[in-house]
């Protein structure tokens, strides 16, 4: 680190550095036909961003390495300071099929872009500086797997059964890439020693855009809850079946999606969400009354009593209307994640930072999941957003402006250098 100085200048991130790795980093899986990037979890592209980017940090001057899960990490620490903690900033590298460029890459790169300021202008630490490129974060196998096995949130039972939506399973996805997954049971953090986690991502949705606010501190990550549906009719010809004995399965998801907005007024809030995304009639004849219907329900809010209450009404509608088209109803469980919430005190500091750089500033919830939701069960955690162009996400068309980019990621810096940082920096109201 060198000789340290107290640091005298206001310290500000270098965009055309940001840009570089961000349109460097999008032409791994990128596809030319769609303009979409592919780079699912474990897939060759996925490894092959993550090596790179490991010695791109090498040359960065950090200590990089990739774990038994594939999270790349890169370490900034003051070998003189014995008693430092380690704070950690970082997002995911993968991506979801046809994805944009700025989900979670921003993130990454924000962190390292970071870590290089602090580094260039020799700012004495007293706590280390980690920027992780987490693995797996979209859910191929169903889960987000880098961050969980940074926070002890695996299960080996999990590890050996997980599979993707062609039926490959986890690991043998990872023994691909000369992973051993059970390794991965060996790779959570010890909470004393860590100073936090922060996250910079792009908000994925219109609120930020609409409401014209600049950065979106994060007070929670939705609970989220998943169904499998079956409602069980009889198949019959479309011609000779009167409509008045007809067991029809579609009518009975059609009225159970105009029931929607009304479980939500009476059940919910202005944060719950239901959606049914997946819709499969059977026989799926054009001839046939279609006799039976899979689909899938997926309801979020940030209090998991509100869940519940959505949940319960949901099982109340569907039951009813089962009945009075004659079909049977069954449902699956397919997943219940509680609702997590960021650390008050990292939740200020981003606020602080945001206004005094005079954006405007809301606090608001998310309602995907991002990593930082795992990391709130061991160390103070904060999230910050800035806007997407539409609201659009997981996408070619995925956008935010650079100006945009730019204040996300001067907020990130000025809030790590509060928390790390062991001097002022000058005209900050903050002593580090």
């Amino acid at each position: 680190m060198g000789k340290k100085e107290p640091v005298t200048t206001d310290l500000k991130i270098n965009l055309d550095r940001v840009k570089n790795d961000v349109y460097t980093i999008g032409h791994y899986g990128y596809n030319p036909d769609d303009k979409g990037i592919y780079r699912q979890g474990f897939s060759d592209e996925d490894m092959k961003l993550r090596h790179w980017f490991r010695k791109y940090m090498e040359q960065a001057g950090l200590a990089a390495s990739i774990d038994a899960v594939g999270n790349v990490i890169g370490r900034l620490e003051d070998p003189q300071e014995p008693n430092h903690k380690t704070l950690l900033i970082g997002s995911h590298l993968d991506s979801v099929p046809a994805g944009g460029m700025f989900d979670g890459v921003l993130g990454v790169v924000a962190g390292l872009e970071c870590i290089r300021v602090l580094k260039e202008n020799n700012v004495p630490l007293k706590h280390a500086v980690e920027v992780i490129g987490t693995s797996e974060e979209e859910g191929r196998f169903g889960g987000m797997l880098g961050s969980q096995a940074l926070t002890g949130n695996l299960k080996l039972d999990w590890l050996e059964k997980a599979k993707d939506s062609s039926g490959e399973l986890l690991r043998d996805a990872m023994a691909r890439q000369q992973f051993h997954y059970w390794e991965a049971m060996d790779l959570a953090r010890d909470p004393d020693k860590l100073a936090g986690f922060l996250e910079l991502h792009i908000e994925q949705g219109p609120v930020l855009e609409a409401e014209h606010q600049q950065i979106g501190v994060v007070e929670g990550i939705s609970g989220v809850f998943k169904w499998l549906i079956k409602l069980i009719g009889k198949p019959d010809h479309a011609g000779t079946a009167p409509m008045n004995l007809r067991s029809d399965a579609f009518m009975g998801v059609a009225d159970f999606a105009h029931e929607i907005s009304r479980i939500i007024n009476e059940e919910g809030t202005e944060k719950s969400r239901l959606t049914i995304g997946q819709v499969e009639l059977k026989p799926g004849f054009a001839h046939t009354v279609p006799g039976q219907v899979d689909f899938t329900l997926v309801g979020r809010d940030m209090s998991e009593e509100v869940m519940h209450g959505l949940a319960n009404s949901c099982r109340k509608v569907l039951s009813a209307i089962a009945r009075n088209h004659k079909l049977m109803f069954e449902y699956e469980e397919m997943s219940w994640l509680a609702p997590k919430y960021c650390s008050p005190e990292m939740m200020a500091i981003l606020e602080k930072h945001s206004k005094a750089l005079g954006y405007k500033t809301i606090v608001m919830p998310s309602g995907a999941g991002h990593d930082a939701q795992f990391f709130t069960d061991i160390t103070p955690t904060g999230l910050l957003f800035i806007p997407s162009v539409g609201g659009v996400s997981h996408a070619p068309d995925e956008w935010s402006h650079w100006h945009d980019v730019e204040k996300g990621c001067n907020v990130l810096l000025n809030s790590v250098l509060e928390i790390v940082a062991k001097y002022s920096v000058r005209n900050s109201e903050v002593t580090f």
